[in-house]
């Protein structure tokens, strides 16, 4: 004789996510937030790297159904063997819109990667740590892939150099490159076109003389936040992967209790 009561009958138990629901209010991103799981990215030294990311899904929802069922939400993550590639990061879209019936979906995944960086004099290598952000948006037929990586860099003041006798002040940049590909696209290739148009890129370890070498790079190279995010502009304009562009540059001013701060956009809304 069954134990197990009738009201928790799995063929008994009521969806309440689908009781309809009257008050005519769609709801544009309902979903789970913040939420960790393994990754797999490709890498241009090693061929993949292995990460953790925390993940933001939302689907839309028609104003009829009272709620979405975030328990499909988790299931799709961990349907991916606990690992989800560049690829699947975009089948998973598709996948997740269908199985919520909803007829636009978002998924973010932020996570940090690590290139493996060799000094400029000394060769000894060392791993800087850059944060990275895929973000896929499909409606209907039609999916949108955006990747944004944070690039820190060095800047030193053109007008400082100028005006003093000797010396310059400088300070550690942020840019923040958001790219829209329809094509493959190295993270690398995102990172080394804005630490190239940097006064001088950063390392995660320097001996004495990479230190003397990035001192006197920056020197040589003096740029305004406006020269940072014009000359990441003009580099992006050439390339034909990509499609659309925001560069944002925040210098933490060394000499003022404020950063200085660019941006410009071409091809988003």
């Amino acid at each position: 004789m069954s134990t197990t009561p009738a009201s928790t009958k799995n063929d008994e138990i009521e969806d309440v996510q689908n009781i309809l629901d009257k008050r005519q209010i769609a709801i544009d991103k309902v979903g789970i937030k913040d939420i960790k799981h393994p990754i797999k990215v490709s890498d241009r030294t090693t061929g993949e790297q292995h990460t953790i990311a925390n993940f933001n899904m939302y689907v839309n929802l028609p104003h009829h159904f009272k709620g979405t069922h975030m328990s499909r939400f988790v299931e799709i993550l961990n349907q991916h063997e606990r690992e989800i590639t560049v690829k699947s990061f975009r089948e998973m879209l598709g996948e997740m819109t269908e199985r919520l019936d909803a007829e636009s979906g978002y998924v973010e995944m932020n996570f940090p990667y690590f290139v493996n960086k060799e000094a400029p004099i000394s060769k000894v290598r060392s791993l800087m740590d850059y944060n990275v952000t895929f973000i896929g948006e499909i409606t209907g037929d039609t999916t949108a892939m955006t990747v944004k990586v944070v690039v820190p860099v060095t800047s030193l003041c053109p007008c400082s150099k100028n005006i003093s006798d000797y010396g310059a002040h400088n300070q550690r940049s942020h840019v923040t490159l958001t790219v829209r590909v329809d094509s493959f696209i190295w993270i690398e290739d995102l990172i080394d076109l804005v630490e190239k148009q940097a006064s001088c890129e950063i390392y995660g370890l320097l001996k004495r003389p990479d230190e003397k070498y990035v001192t006197e790079r920056a020197y040589d190279n003096p740029k305004f936040v406006e020269d940072m995010v014009r000359d990441i502009a003009a580099k992006l304009n050439e390339d034909k992967r990509i499609n659309a562009y925001i560069v944002e540059s925040e210098n933490f001013e060394s000499i003022h209790n404020h950063s200085a701060y660019a941006l410009i956009s071409k091809g988003f809304d």
